[in-house]
């Protein structure tokens, strides 16, 4: 008797909802406020921990430890990461290969899934991730949200962008043949992430890779292992399989190095100087007789980025722009603003705005919520930018700070106070320099055209902005500012991941765009098929079950 019963049809998928930006926490509220408390202190009854490399799915111990510690009070001990040496670049790199051979297979659906798995854990530990950024990384409670709502809008971003690239490329039809075009991932992508933004820039670069099909060899910043240690436990808990994701922290010298330069490696992934950038690309256009491909560099490499305020402005809006642009996270964003850029007849009066401002920032340490810049990220880096200041007391007059700042019961911290020069000239080293710290040159221009010319000349070209209420000098900006990511009538931090694709012109980087439509396709490689029809007709069936 034939049975009445309907074949069971698998329940489908649930439709991806469309991308939307996580909006950064508000810690006015006291929920928000009691959550990051509370994982404060649970963070602080893990301090000191001891995280292993991780290859191919297994820890490993060396012997030989990455120490990090709280920038704002470097006594405490934050944790300390197993430190990988050249010997073990090769097992690293061999575990990614190993792994590539069965995830390059995994559909694109699933490595979306995964993604978007790993977003779900982000934002159960969200919390817990910000209380960690602000010990490690140094920075406050807004900073360190922003910088975990950020990875998970990659997360989320670039899971969706690989459903769109999953289905390959729509191709002009040809009589008579069936041509299509696929996407495929490259191989063992190198990953090395800078410490300003341990959550969002690493997870970014390594979710792109890996939703790609491609296997990652991580090389974090020394200064912030911990928040990368704490990144990678996440994509595992998610689902990742063993040797997709594989953990090595060590130096630059050594580690990253080794992992440019290695036979195996088909594609690298940087954030970091310009110097250590251009050196990595030297390194990577090497091409051993054993290497069968051009390596691909993706390079984001800082700026000198200026903000372009003329006649028209909103003198309040600028120097609120501007203060947030130079100040925030004590100026350590290769998007901050360096320079600013003023004509001459509102100059000095922006100025007094801006340093009036400034001058009210509160620093200490970013434990406190009422912290408004925290330490700079450690002690070389202050030497750095001090040496900077000295530099500028020649080259410009000192309009505010120009010290170390002293937090009480924080001594030993790494703390400067929001400097600004005046009166500096286009070529001085302070507006040709990166300096990565809370510094800002003023540059005083006599009208439009000459502050555009001012703004332009660098070296680099990754953000910058203009202040204006004047529409034809803000079109004019739109074709001739040299940037990358260029804002009008707002500050130049704060690219939102699917809204403000980022990366730099020149010497600040390959335009890579991350968090952009184009970047997925960076970790990828397109294959085309052409099939004449009719050409090749199916065999027919030998048997029953027989396979044709």
């Amino acid at each position: 008797m034939k049975s009445t019963l309907s074949k069971v049809q698998p329940k489908a998928r649930p439709a991806v909802k469309p991308f939307q930006n996580l909006p950064v926490a508000d810690f006015q509220k006291a929920g928000e406020r009691e959550k990051l408390e509370a994982a404060q202190r649970a963070v602080h009854g893990s301090l000191g921990r001891d995280y292993p490399l991780r290859l191919g799915g297994e820890n490993r111990a060396t012997g030989d430890w990455v120490v990090s510690r709280d920038p704002g009070n470097p006594q405490v001990v934050v944790g300390r990461a197993a430190r990988a040496d050249a010997g073990l670049i090769d097992q690293a790199v061999e575990a990614a290969a190993r792994a590539f051979e069965s995830w390059r297979r995994v559909p694109h659906q699933e490595r979306a899934r995964l993604l978007f798995k790993t977003a779900a854990l982000f934002r159960r530990q969200r919390y817990e991730l910000d209380a960690w950024i602000i010990l490690e990384a140094g920075k406050t409670w807004v900073e360190a949200d922003a910088d975990t709502a950020e990875a998970i809008d990659f997360l989320e971003f670039y899971g969706r962008d690989m459903l769109r690239y999953g289905q390959g490329q729509r191709l002009a039809p040809v009589a008579g043949e069936d041509n299509r075009l696929d996407y495929r991932p490259l191989g063992v992508v190198a990953v090395i992430p800078p410490w300003n933004f341990p959550a969002a820039i690493l997870t970014g670069m390594a979710a792109a890779a890996i939703v790609a099909g491609n296997t990652v060899v991580l090389k974090p910043s020394s200064e912030t292992p911990v928040a990368a240690a704490k990144v990678v436990e996440l994509f595992e808990r998610a689902g990742l399989p063993p040797g997709v994701l594989n953990f090595v922290p060590g130096s630059g010298a050594a580690v990253g190095d080794g992992l440019v330069g290695h036979p195996r490696v088909r594609a690298i992934a940087f954030t970091g100087s310009m110097e250590v950038g251009l050196r990595l690309n030297e390194l990577a256009a090497r091409t051993p007789a054993e290497q069968p491909w051009i390596k691909r560099v993706i390079a984001e490499m800082g700026g000198k980025n200026a903000i372009l305020v003329d006649e028209t402005a909103d003198l309040d809006l600028a120097a609120k722009g501007v203060v947030a642009s130079a100040f925030g996270y004590q100026g350590q964003k290769c998007s901050a603003c360096s320079r600013l850029v003023a004509v001459e007849a509102i100059y000095d009066g922006l100025l007094e705005k801006v340093a009036a401002r400034a001058q009210a920032l509160r620093v200490g340490h970013p434990q406190d919520p009422q912290v408004q810049m925290g330490p700079v990220i450690s002690e070389p880096a202050m030497q750095k930018i001090l040496g900077f200041i000295e530099l500028g007391r020649g080259e410009g007059k000192v309009v505010l700070g120009g010290e170390r700042a002293r937090v009480p019961g924080f001594e030993n911290g790494f703390y400067l106070q929001p400097t600004i020069f005046s009166e500096v000239g286009p070529t001085a080293r302070i507006a040709q320099e990166e300096i990565f710290g809370p510094v800002l040159a003023c540059l005083r221009a006599p009208d439009f055209e000459a502050a555009l010319e001012i703004a332009n000349g660098t070296r680099f070209g990754l953000t910058g902005s203009v202040y204006s209420r004047n529409r034809a000098r803000l079109e004019h900006a739109r074709a001739e500012f040299h940037a990358g990511n260029l804002y009008f009538n707002r500050k130049c931090t704060g690219a939102l991941v699917g809204g403000h694709p980022f990366g730099g012109f020149n010497r600040s980087g390959t335009d890579s765009k991350a968090g952009g439509r184009d970047y997925l396709l960076l970790f990828l490689q397109a294959k085309v098929v052409s099939e004449k029809l009719g050409a090749a007709p199916a065999q027919r069936s030998a048997g029953k079950g027989a396979e044709p």
